[in-house]
């Protein structure tokens, strides 16, 4: 079912204008207007206009339309923004706007975007979208192969919110169960491997392989990689691109990293959000199913199936290229290989093609705003989820649409004229917007320009906006002039779009390149740190140089210029990114501009009321902030010997995962929060940190012990309040149940008491202990 605004302008297009003055008078209760003349047809056409649409909007009361998705994706109601703006001392939301946003750079016009649908009609839509998609049987291999995720896994992890929805574990008293499967994760990669240790993943085989050379450049400081022909080709194209910029110059040795680093780590390579960590969880769950038998049973069966199948093809009269093997023959036809091909496709099987002949056939065996289940439920859709990366694009002309619909978007959005996909973190993004541009001035001559600092050695300028203080910095456009007239490009971090969508573009103030966090502005789920994705837009003079492929030709990307490749597959995490369409579709151009404008209302009203208890460390130069703000909490380490991990810890008391820590300012609380939560739950967060003010004013005053209170002790856990000792200074009651609006029904508690971050530190462990260490004392009583 269409809008009743659109169904509207149908019943326009088809009906005389006699029978729309008749409609209209009907709606409108009042007498018909007149007939015109020719002399005022001018002012009849306006009248009737009016009227037509004094009736549209009396339509709209009457058959209101069915399904508005945005106003169940926007936290606040009409009332609540009322009360927040009159906290505010405002009129209205565009009074807030004007004075938040400079007026040299806020976008005059809507976004040209195609109406709004329901979740009905996305999914319906996706649906005929996705049939355009051909499930071929895929012996491509290279990495990527049809595996069978039991029903279990799919239903409690891939389709669960608990598991898709969370954000990075930075708090790790609420997060054991994601935190354990991750170590049995490890422990899994550990004994398959025969290695000591293993990290919790990283983004695929390409980019975890480019790393793995960068961990030997740093060990041994050597220059020179050498990497096996017969690795697959996207692999050796990935860190072929990264080993360019492994001389160790410093403005592209910051790109391999993100911008919200764990704050402990300066050195690292990537936080936990440049990994797949549900995809990981994913795969220790299936390790957890199967068991070690299991595994070794599937391996076996695998590699079976390859004898025999290598078996027929030799008495077909075929030649095995290789005498090892063990899930993949490379072979030499005993006929034409075009002949093999066309029985192929008309079979609808996909295999590598090498050249002179050569064929490779694979045995193969049996992915923090408002998430919507319509947004999530395609990604599991066999059209989208069981496509090989590699096949031939009229295979996959569902997905084609897809992205060159999204693509357009986002263009739109941004004010950019290109978008590349393939970058599938907003690490990998930075990486190859700044390698972009590093390709562009190469090829203007300009390979000399590898500094930030001197005028004429300017190769960027790399900025976030909104500032990551949370400000809206009034020259901006200035900035990025003044970079332009030096010969430099401007980088800017789109970490912070959730600010500016639909209200001001970077491509319109001097911006010549961004990456866009996906799962963070347009709706995909975080997954407890991935997958994300972190496509980049940028002007028309860098698209030459966005990233290719060596495997597909992408057809919009020049692999003449490209900067090369960034990730194993084309288009990055491409089976997620229906998300975003389905967001964007659903919201409309409208909805994604009130949106902003809702997440901005929602910090200011936020940091109004907390600004009389904690000192708010940035605001504009009119007094209001971005979409967040940063509460500084460093006074109360002298005060009171309170720090912010105290009040972080604290805040779970209260069911409350802490905002971001120490970051971008070390010591302070930085919140961001978002246009999805309602105005009951702003004040329930306020009143929380309010009451935490309280609390560290009373062990300023004396009034509790400064290394013995709710805050020093906190998180407090099930176990510890139902334990049968107690001596501390306060009740079991005021530490799990400080406010009226926590309450055991409702409570949300942490799995354990506060862990001792130090030690941590200084005793690393990779992998789960020895199985005897999980044995029950039950067990040991009965067997003995």
């Amino acid at each position: 079912m269409q809008s009743c605004a659109r169904a509207w302008r149908a019943v326009t297009r088809t009906v005389s204008v006699r029978e729309r003055r008749r409609v209209c008078e009907k709606l409108g209760g009042g007498a018909a207007v007149p007939h015109a003349t020719l002399g005022v047809r001018n002012v009849q056409v306006r009248a009737l206009r009016t009227t037509v649409a004094a009736g549209s909007r009396k339509i709209e009361r009457i058959l209101p339309r069915h399904d508005d998705f945005a106003e169940r994706h926007i936290g606040p109601g009409d009332k609540e923004k009322r009360e927040m703006l009159n906290t505010l001392g405002l009129e209205s939301i565009s009074e807030m706007i004007e004075n938040t946003i400079p007026s040299s750079i806020r976008l005059q016009r809507s976004l040209k975007m195609d109406d709004p649908v329901c979740e009905n009609e996305i999914l319906e839509t996706l649906q005929k979208i996705a049939s355009k998609n051909k499930i071929w049987r895929s012996y491509i291999g290279m990495g990527y192969y049809n595996c069978s995720v039991p029903p279990v896994i799919q239903r409690n992890l891939l389709e669960n919110s608990g598991w898709v929805t969370q954000y990075t574990p930075y708090q790790p008293e609420v997060a054991q169960g994601r935190l354990e499967s991750l170590l049995n994760y490890q422990t899994m990669v550990c004994d398959i491997t025969g290695m000591a240790v293993a990290n919790a993943s990283l983004l695929d085989e390409g980019t975890a392989a480019a790393e793995a050379m960068q961990l030997c450049h740093r060990q041994n400081k050597r220059r020179t990689f050498y990497i096996d022909p017969r690795c697959h080709p996207q692999t050796i194209a990935v860190v072929q691109t990264r080993a360019k910029d492994a001389a160790g110059k410093e403005v592209y040795r910051l790109a391999l990293q993100t911008r919200e680093q764990h704050i402990r780590r300066d050195k690292a390579t990537s936080n936990i959000c440049t990994a797949q960590a549900l995809l990981a969880n994913m795969a220790a769950m299936y390790g957890l199913y199967h068991g070690p038998q299991g595994l070794r049973h599937i391996a076996e069966r695998t590699h079976n199936a390859t004898l025999i199948l290598a078996e027929g093809l030799i008495r077909a009269g075929h030649k095995l290229q290789h005498e090892t093997f063990f899930d993949t023959l490379k072979i030499h036809c005993g006929v034409a290989s075009k002949d093999i091909l066309e029985k192929a496709v008309q079979r609808e099987i996909n295999l590598r093609v090498y050249s002179e002949g050569v064929v490779c056939s694979l045995a193969g065996s049996c992915t923090m705003k408002l998430n919507s289940s319509s947004e999530l439920m395609p990604i599991t859709w066999q059209e989208f989820a069981n496509i090989h990366p590699f096949v031939p694009l009229d295979q996959a002309e569902g997905y084609q649409q897809l992205f060159r619909q999204l693509e357009r978007d986002l263009c739109e959005v941004t004010g950019y004229d290109k978008i590349s996909f393939q970058p599938n973190s907003g690490a990998q993004g930075e990486y190859a917007g700044l390698a972009a541009i590093k390709a562009y001035l190469n090829s203007k001559g300009e390979a000399h320009r590898t500094v930030d600092k001197h005028k004429e050695n300017l190769a960027a300028i790399m900025i976030t906006y909104p500032s990551t203080n949370g400000v809206f910095e009034e020259n901006v456009s200035e900035v990025c002039e003044l970079i332009h007239q030096n010969g430099g490009q401007v980088y800017l971090d789109g970490a912070n779009m959730n600010a500016q969508v639909g209200l001001c573009r970077p491509g319109d103030y001097g911006s010549d390149v961004s990456h866009l966090n996906l799962h963070k502005t347009f709706c995909i789920p975080h997954g407890g740190g991935g997958p994300g994705m972190g496509p980049i837009g940028v002007k028309q003079h860098l698209a030459p140089f966005l990233p290719s492929h060596p495997v597909v030709n992408m057809q919009s990307s020049n692999t003449v210029s490209s900067l090369g490749t960034i990730s194993a597959a084309p288009w990055g995490s491409s089976a997620i990114l229906p998300i975003s369409w389905a967001y964007i579709k659903m919201m409309g151009s409208k909805g994604l501009r009130h949106a902003t404008e809702v997440a901005i209302l929602n910090a200011n009203y936020m940091a109004k009321r907390l600004e009389n208890h904690y000192k708010i460390l940035f605001k504009g130069s009119k007094g209001f902030v971005a979409h967040e703000f940063i509460l500084d909490v460093r006074p109360f380490k002298k005060t009171a010997n309170i720090e912010a991990v105290d009040i972080a810890k604290r805040l779970q008391d209260y069911g409350f995962h802490a905002p971001t820590m120490s970051w971008p300012v070390a010591g302070t609380l930085m919140i961001e929060p978002t246009e999805s939560e309602d105005k009951g739950e702003l004040d329930r967060f306020c009143d929380a940190l309010v009451a935490i003010r309280q609390e560290v004013a009373d062990i300023e005053e004396g009034r509790m012990d400064s290394r013995v209170n709710p805050l020093k002790m906190a998180p407090h856990s099930l176990a510890c309040i139902a334990s049968s000792t107690w001596d501390r200074p306060y009740s079991r009651e005021y530490a799990a149940f400080p406010m009226p609006f926590v309450r055991p029904e409702t409570k949300f508690w942490p799995t354990i008491s506060r862990i001792d971050d130090i030690y941590g530190d200084q005793h690393l462990v990779c992998t789960c202990p020895p199985m005897e260490v999980y044995e029950s004392p039950y067990e040991e009583r009965a067997s003995s």
